[in-house]
């Protein structure tokens, strides 16, 4: 469960950052702005992906390995 977290973490603050990567610099990457019902949100929905990201580390942090 502690790396399904971790791995799910990892994804969001990946997408996360290249959305954000996207909405400032206009390169065409990420996922987010793939998305159409994000039109004008992207920055928006890129900092919730980096903060789910970090909850989601959190979470695997609290749990015991093994």
């Amino acid at each position: 469960m502690k790396q399904l977290l971790e791995l799910l973490g990892l994804l969001a603050l990946v997408q996360g950052v290249l959305g954000l990567l996207h909405e400032f610099t206009h390169w065409h990457v990420g996922f987010v702005q793939k998305l159409g019902f994000l039109d004008g949100y992207g920055v928006y929905a890129s900092v919730a992906l980096v903060v789910l990201a970090i909850a989601l580390f959190a979470a695997a942090e609290s749990l015991k390995s093994g």
